[in-house]
């Protein structure tokens, strides 16, 4: 039995750390520097406030967080817009000699 078995963690050595891919670091980056200026923007004195200045590290953080069986937040959310989108009517090709069409007598 001549198989080729694939290492379970092939694909972590083309993540950056492993876990991260290019786009996921600019997006956790760009909240991290949009919360860094709100701070030096407002006077967070009030959690109200607070909770206005931590927003975009919380979306950018809640965007990359790592989920089973998918790569991150991120991914699940543009397969759920892809699925829900695209077209949901799937047109049988199986291994049938008439693929549901009918022939001629």
């Amino acid at each position: 039995m001549n198989g080729f078995l694939i290492p379970a963690n092939s694909k972590k050595s083309m993540l950056i750390f492993g876990i991260f891919e290019t786009i996921d670091l600019i997006i956790f980056l760009s909240g991290v520097g949009a919360t860094l200026i709100l701070l030096l923007i407002m006077s967070a004195d009030t959690i109200a406030k607070v909770i206005i200045v931590l927003t975009p590290v919380a979306i950018a953080a809640f965007l990359i967080m790592p989920v089973p069986n998918y790569h991150n937040m991120r991914v699940i959310i543009r397969e759920l817009w892809v699925f829900y989108t695209t077209r949901q009517k799937f047109i049988w090709k199986g291994w049938c000699a008439k693929d549901g069409e009918d022939t001629k007598k």
